[in-house]
């Protein structure tokens, strides 16, 4: 059975043959705004994914010393990927430590809310600059292709876009939350605090 991995590997075969190396970077960039996987993971799931015959590589000239696998996918496993993504995705559990530290944030004092509510905002408009440069980088490579459905760039757009939608309602959240925190007279269970 082909792990998650297995699947994000092939889905960027699917984009073109790649070496290891370029999965890794591929894979991180923006893949990873919404699943992560560490390098040291992406050459023994390449392995497997050989050994089922999902993707094939041709050694070609590198860098270093040791052989360069340039990998492809196989017809095999273009079937696989398209038999995945038909699928139904389950939900995932959300386990996010910063929303539970909002459940119990009342047993603080305000600056320290603030400062905590501050320090993620800030977080959630560094990372929406980020998707908003790769949006823009997208669109100059592709052009109108990021409008057609069925393309590459496409779907890596649209992927894009979940990412400033989710990182602009977080940022509104944010600083709603300031908002009361500032309005109320802040938590720790004084008059006016949060409810």
């Amino acid at each position: 059975m082909t792990s998650t991995l297995g699947h994000a590997l092939l889905g960027a075969l699917a984009r073109g043959p790649q070496t290891g190396y370029d999965l890794s970077r591929l894979l991180a960039r923006p893949v990873s705004f919404y699943w992560h996987a560490r390098h040291s993971q992406v050459y023994p799931e390449l392995a497997r994914l050989h050994d089922a015959a999902l993707v094939c590589y041709e050694v070609i000239d590198g860098p270093g010393p040791r052989e360069t696998k340039r990998y492809e996918i196989t017809v095999d496993g273009t079937a696989e990927l398209r038999r995945w993504l038909g699928e139904p995705t389950p939900a995932e559990p959300v386990r996010d430590e910063f929303l539970l530290k909002v459940w119990s944030m009342w047993l603080v004092d305000e600056a320290t809310a603030v400062r905590m509510i501050e320090g993620r905002m800030a977080q959630h408009a560094e990372r929406l600059a980020g998707f908003e440069v790769e949006v823009e980088e997208t669109r100059v490579a592709a052009g109108a292709a990021t409008d057609e459905p069925g393309t590459v760039p496409f779907a890596s757009d649209a992927l894009l876009q979940r990412g400033i939608a989710h990182e602009r309602m977080a940022h509104d959240w944010c600083a709603w939350l300031l908002g009361r925190l500032r309005g109320s007279g802040g938590p720790g269970g004084a008059p006016g605090g949060l409810d």
